[in-house]
């Protein structure tokens, strides 16, 4: 429990430490400098670090608890005079909606709480809002009955299979201010001059630095359900499926909206439509993977040369990296070499299976899958995109508590009908520096054939 708790305190010290590394940035109207990026990165992996950590704890203290549970079984069993002198002491006690505990359903005790003033289930929600204050989830609000889903919700389903958000996991996650829905950033567009001084008390050179303000909108994600009261009353496992899909569906929508997103009607402005990116057009009726490559380390350069820092990141869709992987030379040997062989002039090592974080990398950088980079691109809606990014400069603002809100309303009452609504808030700001962005496009990433 010591160390549990030590990690989590530690990981609200990371959080602390980046909000108050890119607070400290806006308040003196500057970008971040190379060192303080370096340190968001560190911060970041180290999260995911204590992240994972965190939860193979709590795995733990779940598998203590159902033994310590079997061990008050069969300490029941024994004789009555043994019972009667004997006293088991419980220091922990299950989580009150948990995969153990099918007898109770968190929504089914919210509507009821709601509705019916259950006391019993007032208590339960009032106990599981207490266990998600000790694990730093606290999802409530003073003004409804928004609750933290509990965990296993999301653990256990089946949901229907989604893209998931394997690019906005490499972004650089920082937490949501406490308020506003914008968030503004100083982008210096005229810098200082500097030269040598023609003689001693001559004049040296100055000019003026100006900025200009890079205003991003924190977005709403949401996702919503109707069910019956039928279903919620008496069906087994339906609060987790909804859940898990809801979630998903949450997941799915931000990584769809950092790659494309418009920026307009309520989505984040994306990837691909940044302003003054670093653009290159591979044009090619016959595509092969060394010309792939070569636009790649095109994109690359162009990056080193443009924001004067090194990419390290290359995202593409699943087809592409397996069209270079499928790529050979004159003699039928694969170009991209798998990992378990000695490669000999390859332009990328790394496995054949695998999604979004694969384990694969080209011309040095790692590559990152994801389904919702677009394959409806060009004249003829066939074609997709390659971006290369260096992922300090993409920065991803959640709320840490999020998504973990759930509503329950009874709009549709004289029904029996339940709505539930899921959401998050998010802003991706990627237009800090447009050159830490390539993006490759054309016919040459028309549908490949195997």
């Amino acid at each position: 429990m010591k160390l549990l708790d030590s990690l989590i305190e530690e990981r609200s010290q990371i959080s602390e430490a980046q909000e108050g590394l890119v607070n400290r940035a806006a308040d003196e109207e500057r970008d971040l400098t190379e060192t303080e990026d370096t340190s968001l990165k560190d911060l970041a992996t180290r999260a995911v670090e204590l992240d994972a950590r965190i939860q193979e704890l709590r795995d733990v203290q779940t598998a203590n608890l159902e033994a310590a549970k079997l061990r008050a079984e069969v300490a029941a069993t024994d004789d009555s005079e043994t019972r009667a002198v004997g006293n088991v002491v419980v220091t922990n006690e299950p989580l009150t909606y948990s995969e153990h505990n099918r007898s109770v359903s968190f929504f089914q005790d919210l509507y009821n709480m709601q509705y019916n003033n259950d006391i019993d289930a007032s208590d339960r929600i009032r106990r599981h809002r207490q266990e998600m204050d000790v694990e730093l989830r606290d999802g409530t609000t003073a003004n409804y009955a928004g609750l933290v889903v509990p965990q296993y919700l999301t653990q256990l389903a089946a949901e229907l299979a989604r893209a998931g958000r394997p690019f906005s996991d490499q972004c650089t996650s920082l937490p949501l201010p406490d308020s506003g829905m914008t968030i503004n950033v100083s982008r210096v567009t005229t810098g200082a001059s500097a030269t040598a001084q023609a003689s001693e008390n001559a004049a040296v050179s100055q000019t003026d630095i100006d900025d200009t303000l890079l205003t991003v909108d924190v977005r709403t994600i949401a996702s919503g359900q109707q069910i019956s009261r039928q279903a919620v009353d008496r069906g087994t496992g339906i609060d987790a499926l909804i859940a898990a899909d809801m979630m998903g569906a949450l997941a799915t929508s931000v990584e769809d909206q950092v790659i494309h997103g418009s920026g307009s009607s309520g989505n984040l402005l994306g990837l691909s439509n940044i302003s003054g990116t670093n653009a290159i057009t591979y044009t090619d009726g016959s595509p092969t993977a060394a010309e792939t490559y070569s636009k790649i380390v095109d994109g690359i350069q162009q990056i080193n040369s443009n924001r004067f820092a090194g990419a390290d990141l290359i995202l593409m869709h699943p087809r592409r990296l397996a069209a270079m992987q499928a790529g050979q030379d004159s003699s039928g040997r694969p170009l991209v070499v798998p990992t378990n062989q000695v490669p000999q002039n390859a332009l990328g090592v790394g496995p054949i299976a695998g999604y979004g974080n694969t384990g694969a990398s080209i011309a040095g950088l790692p590559v990152v899958t994801s389904g919702k980079v677009t394959t409806t691109s060009g004249s003829g809606g066939n074609e997709d995109m390659i971006f290369i990014v260096r992922r300090a400069d993409m920065l991803l603002f959640e709320d840490s508590t999020q998504p973990v809100m759930v509503r329950m309303d009874q709009t549709a009452g004289l029904n029996l009908t339940v709505t539930l609504v899921a959401y998050q808030y998010a802003c991706a700001v990627f237009g800090r520096y447009p050159a830490s962005i390539s993006k490759i496009s054309g016919t040459g990433l028309v549908t490949p054939s195997f």
